[in-house]
């Protein structure tokens, strides 16, 4: 493709997005692409950075084009977005060029709100918090309890890509083993600084087609979420229930710490997910996980009651601590969803606590930033459950690396340890006290 075509591609990929609604834009760019196969794999990529650039700074994109009372079409978006990066107004005006595989020349209207940007930058004194940081204005004093002083860089690191995670496989291989096979398909990947199964690839590499990944030698894992399947502390013989499995990525994980020995249930309300998983599961060569649809009004739940080890819930959450790999999510939340949030975690865990047997542990995570999600959620499940204790993350880290956070919570930041942000809370059913005369 040539350079005005990928602006081209990018501005078509940009108004489907927008189109799309609330569907994530990952989902969106993929079937974006299958429809569209002869796009090489270059050419995706260069599509693809040029519209994720402008989803990562789409507030302040916003904010210029409202400063000339300008619409924020997809054409002024990438056309700002070049500007502000540096380009001048003759290189957009020749990538503006029109034909058949180029975008139409900017009109009148578009070339006086964009001739203005040439030689600004991104950033400018007037921008307000929320803009300049790229946050909804509703989320913001949110995001100041969390951070207080150190908000502008967490959320700076926040806005830069993501590296590509994979968790090794320990059933079917070691870390070394698998960096090796990896760097024959050249990609190269450097170990983890914290998780002992992790592999970290710089940049975003096409990895599931190749012999680690069809093999089941590797998996994409997050470093942070490789280390809340950690905090889980499942062994070979034990039972564990994964609550909100999904796909299975965590449930993997758990399988294999445990050697495919003991008991795994994948439980998630959706039957699509937990399908999906069955692929995974056997790529892996996992063979102890049972998968389990839960309903309303579900029996399982009673008839297992205070039998499992551990219980993981990965409950649904605003996502704020993907938003490098998500910057859309930025634009699709609204405070409505963390309203209505709020009560479903408190209910699942009430529900998914029923499970865990008197010693055993319930480990609650989100990929959240958020206090209302994570600390509170936590001081409110030990309000109602008296008969549990927080166990510090300091006393179930069991890994080489040092611990990454003070306790009593595991929490992670992409500016202090380059993962995902994720909140980790491991809670322990006490024993029951029996009572002689």
């Amino acid at each position: 493709m040539t350079p005005s075509a990928r602006l081209l591609a990018a501005i078509e990929l940009l108004e489907e997005i927008d189109s799309a609604g609330r569907k994530p834009a990952d989902a969106v760019a993929n079937n974006f692409f299958r429809e569209r196969r002869f796009i090489g794999s270059g050419d995706r990529r260069a599509v693809s950075d040029r519209v994720w650039g402008v989803l990562r700074a789409r507030r302040r994109l916003g904010w210029w084009l409202a400063r000339a009372g300008a619409f924020p079409s997809a054409r002024l978006l990438v056309g700002a977005s070049l500007l502000l990066e540096g380009w001048t107004m003759e290189g957009v005006l020749q990538g503006f060029s029109g034909g058949q595989f180029a975008p139409a020349p900017p009109g009148a209207e578009e070339r006086a709100v964009l001739r203005p940007l040439e030689g600004r930058t991104l950033d400018h004194p007037s921008m307000g918090e929320a803009v300049r940081l790229e946050v909804p204005d509703w989320i913001l004093p949110h995001l100041q309890a969390r951070f207080g002083e150190t908000l502008a860089p967490e959320m700076a690191a926040m806005g830069e890509p993501a590296p590509l995670d994979l968790r090794v496989n320990i059933l079917k291989s070691d870390v070394e083993t698998a960096r090796t096979a990896l760097l024959a398909e050249g990609i190269e990947a450097t170990a983890t600084p914290y998780s002992p199964w992790g592999l970290r690839v710089a940049h975003r590499r096409a990895v599931t087609s190749g012999a680690a990944f069809q093999t089941g030698a590797v998996d994409i894992q997050d470093e942070g979420s490789q280390l809340v399947a950690h905090l889980v502390g499942a062994a070979p013989g034990m039972r564990v229930a994964d609550w909100c499995a999904g796909a299975g990525g965590k449930t993997l994980a758990i399988a294999a710490l445990m050697e495919n020995r003991g008991h795994v249930v994948a439980c998630d309300v959706s039957e699509v997910r937990l399908e999906g998983a069955v692929k995974r599961l056997r790529r892996a060569g996992v063979h102890n996980v049972e998968r389990h649809l839960t309903v309303d009004g579900d029996k399982w739940i009673k008839r297992r009651a205070q039998s499992f080890d551990r219980v993981l819930v990965d409950a649904p959450c605003t996502g704020t601590g993907t938003w490098r790999r998500n910057p859309d999510g930025r634009l699709r939340l609204n405070e409505t969803d963390l309203t209505e949030l709020l009560p479903k975690q408190a209910r699942i865990l009430d529900t998914a606590e029923r499970l865990v047997r008197p010693g055993g542990r319930l480990v609650y995570a989100t990929c959240s930033l958020l206090e209302d999600e994570n600390e509170r959620q936590v001081e409110g499940f030990l309000a109602r459950h008296p008969d549990y204790r927080v166990v510090p993350v300091s006393e179930v880290w069991a890994l080489t690396a040092a611990v990454p956070c003070a306790d009593p919570y595991l929490v992670l930041t992409p500016l202090l340890h380059g993962t995902d942000g994720f909140f980790g809370a491991v809670l322990e059913r006490k024993q029951a006290v029996l009572f002689r005369k």
